[in-house]
């Protein structure tokens, strides 16, 4: 069930398309919120750890542009989030549960466009048998092996259940660039940083998941077409990752995108879905 909150369109850029900004119910009783813009075939945003609609802009911006190419674009706070706010165990089916509620908003089947660990999410949700007609995985951080990726999840489930926040979240940040944990701990939203790692709970089980169904075959039976992407400049591992995944399905490709650092260039984006969706 959806609750129509807001729409308008954006003063500054009389090009982009309306924004129906709305709140869903889950199968698990949570609330979610979205972003919907455009018509046409879907996209659906799977963000990764710690990211949601009010921060940021990169995901936002490729939404307006893509609904103008003729796409629905669905961006959405996952649970623990932003305009999502959730208590509890925010596992793995408490998330899968949220993108479910969000296709359907979507109007039915669609591509899941995964930003790093989201597309272990992504992965999942297809796997689940989920409507989803394709995949376009965004910097899959999936080139760490099953058994560590495992023992990594445990441990931020352990920091977390014990309340040991920061500790949950320097883990979780562990094999990232050190730069960005040591930005984080000297910024005055370290607190909030912090607290917001129980929403990544469904991340780390979604990582640890997909890099074990990498190791033993179980993405095999993934048959919708996926698009395994990675930046112009990008970090170690993420170009070979994406060459596996794609070649672990039976219909995957993998490209470089324009992009940087994690992140990718909005209108390079958005023309690369629009040919992927529409095609």
């Amino acid at each position: 069930m959806s609750d129509e909150t807001a729409t308008s369109p954006a003063a500054a850029d009389v090009t982009t398309a309306t924004v129906t900004t709305a709140t869903v119910s889950t199968a698990s009783g949570d609330r979610v919120t979205y972003d919907l813009r455009g018509s046409g075939p879907a996209v659906v945003f799977v963000a990764g750890a710690g990211p949601f609609r009010a921060v940021d802009p990169v995901t936002t911006r490729t939404a307006e542009l893509l609904a103008q190419e003729g796409v629905t674009t669905v961006v959405f706070d996952r649970l623990g989030r932003g305009d999502s706010p959730a208590t509890g165990r925010l596992g793995l089916d408490r998330e899968l549960d949220a993108v479910a509620a969000v296709l359907d908003v979507a109007g039915g089947p669609a591509v899941l466009c995964g930003h790093s660990s989201g597309c272990a999410i992504s992965l999942r949700a297809a796997d689940r048998g989920l409507p989803v007609l394709g995949l376009a995985l965004w910097e899959a951080p999936l080139e760490s092996g099953a058994d560590e990726t495992a023992a990594w999840t445990a441990e931020i489930e352990r920091r977390i259940d014990a309340d040991d926040l920061e500790g949950a979240t320097e883990h979780f940040m562990k094999d990232m660039p050190p730069e960005w944990l040591a930005g984080a701990k000297a910024s005055p939203d370290w607190p909030a940083v912090a607290a917001s790692v129980v929403s990544q709970r469904a991340d780390a089980q979604a990582l640890a998941w997909a890099t074990r169904a990498l190791e033993d075959g179980g993405l095999s039976g993934i048959d919708v077409p996926l698009l395994a992407m990675t930046g112009t400049r990008t970090f170690p591992g993420m170009p070979e990752a994406a060459r596996r995944l794609a070649g672990t399905v039976p219909d995957g490709t993998a490209e470089t995108v324009p992009g940087a650092d994690h992140s990718w260039d909005p209108e390079a984006m958005a023309d690369r879905l629009a040919r992927f969706v529409l095609e």
